[in-house]
């Protein structure tokens, strides 16, 4: 009993505390680095975490000391108001980091053409904010209700109504959040595809100083990779943390169309569905900024020098003709192929993951 009181605070001092760690990480970070759009993405998402756990968690703790706190209207349309802002932000955060690596990677030049960088990110954070506060606020404005859930330790719009008004708003957030998802993992396939197809053209062209220097200096370098799999890593997470309330959401639509039999059956096997999945999102910002940690240059390195080593240790027992295939002096003078390798290897088990 004393712990599940507990597991709030907890929750709240590991979500506060590595959103803190994780922007002191970014922030002290290599100035080409800080300025490209993609990390200040990826700052933006590690502020919006510390943000709602910081605005959310003291009062889903402070309605465990007083189970009354949230049946003030106002307090529990401010909560449902978090709930409804910061997940859908996070999501399309995520989805801004995948549609930028996917503009600089398979559309080069209309990349350049925006001229998309650090300025650009921030003005879309900052449209993404205005957006999703106005779009947020809607409930309070009388478009759906707040009410207390079933659990009694948190506030959520009223998704069970089949009043046309609250109902229309409750397909649009359960839409756009599946909308955002699917854009999600559609990107981030593309971006695997597209560089597993690079990877195979250029094995198949004759190799020169100048051609690998000037086709895989961007998609082989260290940065790049670290980019792709801090990217891919983090939209499993919270996919993986989203996805469960927004099914939950969108169980609104199948009762409001006439596909009723599902939805109510589900409804009826798991009664306390929607408990869980609002815990699932809830560990979503304690994990994502563990991965800007842990998935950090320096860690990323020494990863690549362990695969280095790995190859260097198989490419000795290897034929001859396979030997030949790359240019010693290119070995030694840059980290190119070793990169690209690792690469294609992290996308190739990806791959074979979502199949």
């Amino acid at each position: 009993m004393y712990f599940i009181n507990a597991l709030p605070i907890f929750m709240f001092a590991g979500g506060a505390i590595g959103n803190l760690i994780a922007i002191i990480v970014l922030s002290v970070s290599r100035q080409e680095r800080k300025s490209s759009a993609f990390y200040t993405l990826v700052c933006g998402l590690a502020v919006t975490d510390l943000l709602g756990t910081c605005l959310a968690s003291p009062l889903t703790i402070a309605n465990f000391l007083d189970p009354n706190v949230l049946k003030d209207q106002r307090l529990c349309e401010f909560h449902s108001f978090l709930l409804l802002f910061f997940g859908l932000t996070g999501l399309s955060i995520i989805c801004a980091m995948a549609a930028e690596r996917y503009l600089a990677i398979c559309c080069p030049y209309t990349y350049e053409r925006w001229r998309v960088n650090r300025r650009f990110a921030q003005k879309f954070l900052f449209f993404i904010y205005i957006s999703h506060i106005f779009f947020c606020c809607l409930p309070a404005m009388g478009m759906s209700r707040s009410e207390v859930q079933r659990s009694g330790t948190w506030c959520f719009i009223n998704w069970g109504k089949h009043e046309p008004v609250p109902a229309s708003y409750s397909v649009m957030y359960g839409v756009v959040s599946l909308l955002l998802i699917l854009g999600t993992i559609v990107l981030n396939l593309a971006v695997c595809g597209a560089l597993l197809l690079m990877r195979q053209r250029t094995a198949q062209r004759p190799v020169t100083r100048a051609s690998v220097r000037q086709r895989w200096r961007a998609l082989s370098s260290a940065a790049e990779t670290q980019m792709i799999a801090v990217l891919v890593t983090t939209s499993v997470v919270v996919l993986a943390c989203s996805a469960p309330l927004v099914v939950s959401q969108d169980r609104i639509v199948l009762q409001i169309t006439d596909v009723r039999l599902f939805a109510n059956l589900m409804m009826n096997k798991y009664p306390d569905a929607d408990l869980a999945a609002i815990r699932i999102a809830s560990v979503n910002p304690i994990l994502d900024p563990w991965i800007y940690i842990l998935l950090r240059r320096s860690l990323f390195r020494r990863l690549l020098r362990l695969s280095r080593r790995g190859r260097s240790t198989r490419r000795s027992s290897s034929p001859a003709t396979q030997r030949n295939l790359f240019h010693p002096e290119l070995m030694r003078e840059s980290h190119v192929f070793t990169q690209l390798m690792c690469n294609a290897n992290i996308m190739t088990q990806l791959l074979s993951y979502g199949h």
